[in-house]
């Protein structure tokens, strides 16, 4: 059965990766991204590209009215966007400390309020959140905005489970190991991660349709390094 799934921070990265693969499959998407640009040069017909704050209430209701009066349902929501700033602490501004926390946590609470009326018993959240963000996983200088953002993107998934557990829907978070995307190249020139952002599309892709099945209200670290 074809779903009708929302992503978010589809411009590059892991993002555009799932509106390809999602697409590919016959799904309907509803990209959100502030640059709209990629996901309009796909030309796929069944990809919807609004261009979208995710942080502000007024672009997020752009979104709310394309489901309203075209979908009336949505079956996935995977908020991928992110923001990643690797600087010292003391070199990290109050502003850029807000920032970074609107886009990874404030702007994931904004979607999911306002698409939550639209959601049933077996709709699935997915969060795309970082190993950074785990309790007692290794941890990074000048991750300290980043990472403890991450984290509390984890503990929010795991309350919305808890408070939606008897209605839907599902809400799961996937920590996610580094993966070779653009924004990991901003942050850390020079590294390369052992996983590309096409072959984590795939996995997530594979979750969002299928891990509510055996999940909710937990965290799956997807990464192949220890600890």
């Amino acid at each position: 059965m074809k779903k009708n799934i929302i992503i978010t921070g589809t411009s590059r990265g892991i993002g555009l990766e799932l509106v390809k693969q999602f697409a590919a499959a016959g799904h309907k998407i509803l990209a959100l991204s502030r640059n709209e640009k990629p996901c309009l040069e796909l030309q796929f017909e069944n990809v919807t590209t609004i261009s979208c704050d995710i942080t502000l209430s007024e672009n997020v209701n752009k979104a709310v009215d394309f489901v309203k009066s075209n979908w009336k349902r949505i079956d996935i929501v995977i908020n991928n966007s992110g923001k990643l700033v690797n600087a010292s602490f003391e070199k990290i501004t109050l502003e850029m400390w807000q920032d970074l926390y609107n886009i990874n946590v404030f702007g994931v609470v904004n979607i999911t309020k306002a698409m939550l009326p639209f959601m049933h018993k077996n709709s699935h959240v997915v969060n795309i959140s970082s190993m950074g963000g785990v309790q007692g996983s290794a941890k990074f200088s000048g991750l300290s905005a980043y990472s403890s953002s991450k984290g509390a993107l984890i503990t929010l998934t795991e309350l919305l489970a808890e408070e939606y557990k008897e209605t839907g829907p599902s809400f799961n978070v996937l920590a996610l190991g580094a993966v070779q995307t653009e924004m990991l190249a901003e942050a850390f020139p020079g590294y390369q991660a052992p996983l590309t952002a096409e072959e984590m599309a795939t996995y997530i892709m594979d979750f969002s349709l299928k891990g509510n099945k055996f999940y909710n209200g937990k965290i799956l670290q997807v990464s192949n390094t220890t600890p």
